[in-house]
């Protein structure tokens, strides 16, 4: 045997398939060119992917970037063996982070690590990136799969990514334009997005001895059909409605508390009124299930609103009949009032 084969045969052994690699790396192309837009340069497969922002259509762009995993909701996705809905939550969660600051999506780039590379999850993890990336209008351009045998444990693996888009300097959502008396609008969420999974698992799992394969009324499916939904994406609504947008916060890690904030002038605070909004039966059994109090399912949760809207009451109705069209339950869930730029949930 030759030198070549010698090594490529001690890879293999050593657990690193790269003969495999190259085989599921071939197939790319053809999935990936339907995310394409016209700005990409070249293929998928080159050292660095190329995108040449169009000059003519954007007078001053600036480009905004964000990066974002799924947690713990790949031990779900794992334990189902079902892999394709956390690769739309990639994305989705990807696009709704610079949607925050009117950014259009231009292209998201993708990390996959990996013990044991296996042929059906990477396929099923690639087919939910390319479709979420379809629907947001956004060109999947490049990634890393990597193999590290002795890094993850049998099946499990790690999934990352980045996202560049692009805004127009004088249409950034900044929170600059917030004032006193602005209505804060709620757009529903389709349940834990990407968020609080280690905090649910233990309560559905652990204290409440449930299984995954377990049907639940009040959910209206099993545990693990509610636990994989997918991360809706706000962008179709954030794009129409932007210009009458004074600030916009993505629920997730932090919840109401932490995520509210990041957008609010120094002298304005953020007053959001409990039950106002259709709380998902979830977060419901959660808190109950776990003895959770209001406050801690309020930061670690989203509660069913998955973007927070805040914009001047005359722009109430308009927002509600663009997030209607989009298929997307709105509620008027509170109001900005003058103070320290604090969230009191009343």
């Amino acid at each position: 045997m030759n030198q070549q084969g010698t090594t490529k045969d001690a890879y293999t052994h050593s657990g690193v398939n790269i003969h495999l690699a190259d085989t599921l790396k071939g197939g790319l192309k053809q999935k990936v060119r339907k995310t394409l837009r016209p700005e990409v340069l070249g293929s998928i497969g080159g050292f660095g992917g190329l995108f040449a922002l169009d000059l003519k259509k954007h007078k001053r762009p600036v480009l905004v970037s964000s990066m974002d995993g799924v947690g713990t909701k790949l031990k779900i996705a794992v334990a189902l063996n079902k892999h394709d809905t956390v690769g739309q939550d990639l994305v989705n969660h990807c696009v709704n982070d610079i949607a925050a600051v009117g950014a259009e999506p231009l292209f998201f780039l993708d990390y996959i690590g990996m013990g044991e590379l296996s042929p059906r999850v990477f396929n099923q993890i690639i087919d939910g990136l390319v479709k979420a990336c379809v629907e947001a209008g956004c060109a999947l351009i490049g990634g890393e799969t990597a193999q590290m045998p002795g890094m993850y444990a049998a099946g499990d693996y790690d999934l990352v990514s980045t996202i560049v888009g692009v805004v127009e300097r004088d249409q950034i959502i900044d929170g600059s334009r917030i004032r006193p008396g602005d209505a804060i609008l709620g757009l529903a969420s389709t349940g834990l997005h990407t968020n609080g999974y280690s905090l649910a698992r233990q309560i559905l799992f652990a204290q409440m001895r449930g299984r995954l394969d377990d049907y639940h009324s009040g959910l209206g499916c099993t545990f693990g059909e509610e636990l994989l939904k997918v991360h809706r994406n706000y962008w179709p609504i954030i794009k129409k409605a932007r210009k009458s947008l004074h600030g916009v916060a993505h629920i997730t890690g932090g919840g109401f508390y932490d995520n509210i904030p990041r957008v609010l002038p120094r002298n304005c605070g953020a007053v959001i009124r409990s039950g106002s909004w259709d709380v998902l039966p979830i977060f419901k059994l959660l808190q109950e299930g776990g003895g959770v109090t209001g406050e801690e399912m309020h930061r670690v949760f989203n509660m069913g609103i998955g973007m927070v809207c805040i914009v001047d009451p005359k722009s109430v109705a308009a927002l509600q009949k663009v997030a209607s069209r989009a298929g997307v339950k709105s509620y008027l869930i509170g109001e900005v009032r003058k103070g320290k730029p604090v969230v009191v949930i009343t």
